[in-house]
C-alpha cells in the first residue's frame, strides 16, 4: 500500500475501535511503521472516532514530529509503541486500547492464561498482565519489555491492552481475538469454570501456526502464578 492507503487503513481501525467500545473520549492509540523507518501515529487528545488522515502525525524513532498539522503531537504513550518497534524488528504496527472485558482482567490483575479456545491457542496463546506503569513515562516500556520476546498480546495492569503485529490488520485482529477470548473466558467462569484443552492437543495446535501462516511470537504453553504477571 502507498502512504495514503496506510493512513486510511489506520483511520478505519481507529473508527472500528471506537464503534466496538474499546475506547472512550481520547483513549487508545495506534501507530504503524513505514518503509523508510518513520511512523504514522494517532495524535494525543483526540477521540478515535474523529481521526482522519490529515490528523495523523509522522514521527521518527525518537518520537519527534516530522510531519503533522499545527499543534498536533503523537500520543503520550508513544514511548510504549517505540519500545515495541525497538525490541521486535518484525513488528510493523502497534495498538493500545481499553476493550472492557479484557481490561477487566487487567484491572483484576488476572492473566488470560487458560488454554480453552482453539482459535486463541493458535493465534495468541496465554496473555500476561504486565506490571503497573505510569502512562507517558518510561515505566510502561520497561514493564512490557520482558514480555515482548514471547508475546504479541499483553494486558497492562490497571490500564488496558496492547497488541503488536507485522501490519495494522494483524495487530487489530489480535485485539479482536483478545476481547472475544476474554468474554468467553468470563462466561465460562460464570458457568462454573473453563475446561482446558489437553496438553497434547495444545502443543499440536501451537505447532500448526506455521501451517496457518501465523506470524509473530508465541509463548507455547505458559502459565502465570496465581493468574498474575
Amino acid at each position: 500500500m502507498n502512504e495514503q492507503e496506510i493512513k486510511e487503513q489506520l483511520c478505519d481501525i481507529c473508527h472500528k475501535m471506537w464503534q466496538l467500545g474499546w475506547v472512550a473520549a481520547n483513549d487508545g492509540n495506534v501507530s504503524v511503521k513505514l518503509e523508510d523507518g518513520t511512523f504514522f501515529a494517532t495524535p494525543t487528545g483526540m477521540s478515535k472516532s474523529f481521526i482522519t488522515p490529515d490528523k495523523l502525525v509522522r514521527i521518527n524513532d525518537k518520537g519527534e514530529v516530522l510531519e503533522g498539522a499545527p499543534g498536533l503531537r503523537p500520543s503520550s504513550e508513544i514511548k510504549m509503541h517505540l519500545c515495541c518497534y525497538r525490541e521486535r524488528p518484525d513488528v510493523g504496527a502497534v495498538l493500545h486500547a481499553h476493550p472492557p472485558v479484557a481490561t477487566g482482567y487487567a484491572v483484576a490483575n488476572k492473566a488470560l492464561d487458560e488454554y480453552t479456545m482453539i482459535e486463541s491457542v493458535i493465534a495468541i496463546g496465554s496473555v500476561p498482565v504486565t506490571p503497573y506503569g505510569t502512562p507517558s513515562t518510561d515505566e510502561v516500556p520497561e514493564a512490557i519489555k520482558p514480555y515482548l520476546q514471547e508475546h504479541d498480546v499483553m494486558l497492562l495492569q490497571n490500564h488496558g491492552a496492547l497488541t503488536v503485529g507485522t501490519d495494522l490488520i494483524t495487530a487489530y485482529y489480535r485485539m479482536e481475538t483478545l476481547e472475544l477470548f476474554a468474554k468467553i473466558s468470563l462466561n465460562a467462569h460464570l458457568l462454573g469454570g473453563a475446561q482446558e484443552i489437553s496438553r497434547e492437543n495444545i502443543d499440536r495446535l501451537c505447532s500448526m501456526r506455521a501451517q496457518y501462516g501465523v506470524t509473530g511470537k508465541h509463548p507455547g504453553y505458559k502459565k502465570y502464578p496465581n493468574g498474575q504477571n
